[in-house]
């Protein structure tokens, strides 16, 4: 069975509705889950969130996060994905913010580097990521490591 089917029969179970705000992999993790038939029924919606503008203004990640940690942050990530929470008013948020290339790295920040957010009410978990290949390839690895997260999260 596709992680992706998993999760979306895992979602439906649990009666949980999940919501995405991706900025790297630019709705490809969205694409990936609601490829799946029946996503309809816990898929709420997601944000392809590019600039800096949608971050703090759609979802109310903060103008100090973003000038102090960057938009290629942990707190950035976790902020995304809380801020689905509250957008969308569901009970999975995901935030998905990195570095895709081939330009835009720098020593400190590196092409490739990414943080996948998961929140479930109070909780968030983020993970650091430093994948390699082409920008078709991080961005497919890092929906990849997103799926396998959110699936922790629902196991």
């Amino acid at each position: 069975m596709l992680i992706e089917k998993k999760i979306i029969t895992d979602l439906i179970a649990k009666k949980y509705r999940i919501s995405i705000a991706e900025s790297c992999t630019g709705g490809l993790l969205s694409h990936r889950l609601t490829n799946v038939p029946g996503s309809s029924q816990t898929f709420i919606g997601s944000i392809v969130a590019y600039s800096n503008d949608i971050k703090s203004g759609l979802l109310g990640v903060s103008e100090e996060t973003l000038k102090r940690k960057g938009a290629v942050s942990a707190d950035t990530a976790i902020a995304m994905a809380k801020g689905c929470l509250k957008l969308f008013k569901t009970d999975f948020g995901v935030g998905i913010t990195g570095i895709a290339g081939p330009s835009g790295g720098t020593k400190k920040k590196p092409i490739g580097l990414t943080f996948i957010a998961v929140s479930i009410g109070e909780e968030s978990l983020c993970l650091e990521c430093i994948f390699t290949g082409t920008r078709a390839e991080v961005k497919r690895f890092a929906t990849q490591q997103a799926l396998k997260l959110i699936k922790e999260f629902l196991d």
